[in-house]
């Protein structure tokens, strides 16, 4: 019957990555690889293993007499067209034995398979399975295919199975230069919108370098908005050598500037590029070549002191835009001038310099050593100069170093009386997490960075410089793993911390921070209702739920998987008490749920639930139409 495999017991252990090999080579299905074979035929016997060369293997075991099989069968089409997709691989994940492609009518069958609740894997190159992708992030691609799974129970009378592939999309296009030559090596960056813990951000992807006739090409996209953008190129790779004092305006190199697609220099004015169901879409990007000037500025120590240089500072430099953002220019420290050097564009910037100061070296009766930890450093100073470049080279910059601050979080608990108080030790309860992401509006926003760890039982301290974010603007996000507490509040001086962003200045001083927690948290039991929480047949349908309060909170929520299978019900403790809505999807979702608009739009199938302080509720949710 189309869709065995029928192999000598010589070569079953070869039988899984033949398949997957098939599969990624686009071969025709193995009941079609003899020219003599007609269609609908089972294939030919294989030889008997007796009459290979193959050496003699023990014999494969048995599969238990009592454990009842059945034939499943069914149909992959492509998501974006509805037609039947031949060729896709269709396998039970965990059994290397049982598994097939479908054929011309995009049509397969497995037999011998238990009966039970089964995970199986449908992939075909060029195509992602994100229905079955089972959580809010997107869905990924790995060699070529997809990483989810499809929960089926199988019965005895299967009913016929219907999955869908959704293809994966394209961005191609030309870089060309405006002097003419070639545009070989430029590198291209590609960001993908994205939801991160409620909130849009565009996240990087990947890059590629073009070839030799400037083009390049982004394969195997999910759908989604994408931007893109050039990175700086000048007209030979840096020098060796720094340039010395004393030349600088007579230092002027040819380049061209970093564009966002398709003529923009920052991300907000950036067109973005929406594919869906396979598209290719071309991206050309035409870049101008204009003069990089010298740009130079000298490190100077806290008071006007000396150089760093003789402490052997590690030094990084960062190139920002006006209003703070980080730009892919490329800047460097030069240990013999004790300056920072890049080469820029005509525009406004800044220069934010970072130095770790390593110890210095300790004297014992006129003998130095070093101290015993040489990875420790004695502080972090950090400065920035702000400037603008027009049409000659920028010099005599000074960039005023400071220490670099840490802050204190007052916590407090609002003690209701309703919990029996406990102590928070560091060897009793885990530690309360505070983690930032960026904020600014920029390519880097969404990376998270630790900001404190501690406990309730009095202030937290921020990071250490050396590890902590540094100089901008955070989202903060707070972690409170013992259930016995919930968050009140998250304030910076007057500000909520819910809706405005943490502020660090150059110093990495910030407004007054306070936490508050309670002990009275709510507890809530979601289920699904009793016409979902049967024994399913087939593919199994889920729900993604999320639990969104109508208050202030910085915590993150994490979204609900709700199954038949296993209950169809989950527990959710330590939670502030207060009104909620309760969103409910029928598939993977990733819901803005910090986005106050994209909340506005679902209002129709949102749940209102009210927790009480201390005690435990229960909602049966409202199941969407598959």
């Amino acid at each position: 019957m189309p869709g065995f495999l029928s192999m000598p017991t010589g070569f079953r252990f070869r039988r899984l990555a033949w398949i997957v090999a098939a599969a990624l080579l686009v071969v025709a299905p193995p009941w079609r690889a003899s020219a003599q074979e007609e269609p609908g035929q089972d294939p030919p016997p294989t030889a008997d293993p007796a009459t290979t060369n193959d050496a003699p293997e023990s014999p494969e075991p048995l599969p238990p007499a009592n454990v009842a099989r059945a034939t499943v069968h069914g149909i992959v089409k492509n998501a974006a067209t509805g037609q039947p997709l031949p060729r896709a691989l269709v396998r039970i994940e965990g059994d290397a034995f049982t598994g097939a492609l479908t054929d011309g009518e995009g049509r397969f069958e497995l037999s011998g398979v238990p009966v039970g609740p089964q995970a199986f894997q449908v992939m075909k190159p060029g195509f992602l399975d994100a229905a079955a992708n089972g959580s809010s992030a997107p869905p990924m691609v790995v060699n070529g295919g997809g990483n989810a799974e499809h929960n089926v129970y199988v019965v005895a009378d299967m009913p016929e199975l219907a999955f869908t592939l959704a293809p994966t999309n394209a961005i191609r296009g030309q870089v060309e230069l405006s002097t003419g030559d070639p545009a070989q090596g430029i590198m291209v960056m590609l960001l993908r919108r994205a939801v991160q813990d409620g909130r849009a951000v565009w996240q990087p992807v990947t890059n590629v370098l073009t070839n030799s006739e400037g083009e390049y090409q982004f394969a195997g996209l999910p759908d989604g908005s994408y931007a893109l953008f050039s990175g700086p190129t000048l007209d030979s790779d840096l020098p060796a050598a720094f340039v010395e004092a004393g030349g600088d305006k007579s230092v002027t190199r040819a380049g061209y500037p970093s564009v966002f697609y398709p003529d923009a220099t920052g991300l907000a004015d950036a067109s973005k590029i929406h594919v869906a169901g396979g598209e290719q879409t071309q991206a050309n990007l035409l870049l101008a070549e204009v003069p990089f000037h010298m740009v130079r500025a000298a490190l100077t120590l806290p008071g006007g002191g000396g150089s760093p240089g003789a402490f052997s500072p590690n030094v990084n430099v960062t190139v920002l835009d006006a209003q703070g953002h980080t730009l892919s220019y490329a800047a460097q420290y030069d240990p013999g001038t004790r300056t920072v050097q890049a080469f820029l564009p005509d525009g406004s910037y800044a220069l934010q310099v970072t130095a770790v100061i390593a110890p210095r070296p300790m004297s014992f009766n006129g003998m130095r050593s070093m101290p015993l930890n040489p990875n420790r450093s004695e502080g972090v100073l950090i400065g920035r100069t702000d400037f603008s470049v027009a049409g000659h080279a920028v010099t005599h910059l000074q960039v005023p170093l400071s220490p670099l601050r840490s802050n204190t979080i007052q916590v407090s608990v609002n003690r209701s009386g309703r919990a029996q108080q406990t102590a928070a030790t560091g060897g009793q309860q885990p530690p309360i997490v505070i983690m930032v992401s960026q904020a600014a509006g920029s390519i880097n926003d969404g990376m998270v960075t630790a900001l404190a760890e501690g406990y309730a039982t009095g202030p937290i301290e921020t990071s250490s410089p050396e590890a902590g974010p540094g100089p901008g603007s955070y989202w903060v996000h707070t972690n409170i793993p013992q259930k016995t507490l919930c968050e009140g509040s998250f304030t910076a001086g007057a500000a909520s911390l819910a809706r405005e962003p943490l502020i660090l200045s150059v110093s990495g001083a910030s407004a007054p921070l306070t936490l508050t927690l309670r002990d009275d948290c709510a507890t809530l039991r979601i289920s699904l209702p009793s016409s979902a929480d049967v024994e399913p047949t087939g593919d199994e349908p889920y729900y993604t739920v999320y639990i969104v309060p109508d208050f202030d909170f910085t915590t993150d929520i994490a979204p609900v998987v709700l199954r038949p299978s296993s209950g169809g019900s989950m527990t959710l403790d330590g939670l502030t008490p207060g009104p909620y809505h309760v969103y409910t999807f029928s598939s993977p979702v990733q819901l803005e749920y910090r986005n106050p608009e994209a909340l506005a739009a679902l209002a129709n199938q949102a749940q209102a639930v009210t927790l009480q302080p201390g005690e435990s509720s229960s909602l049966v949710v409202e199941v969407p139409r598959q």
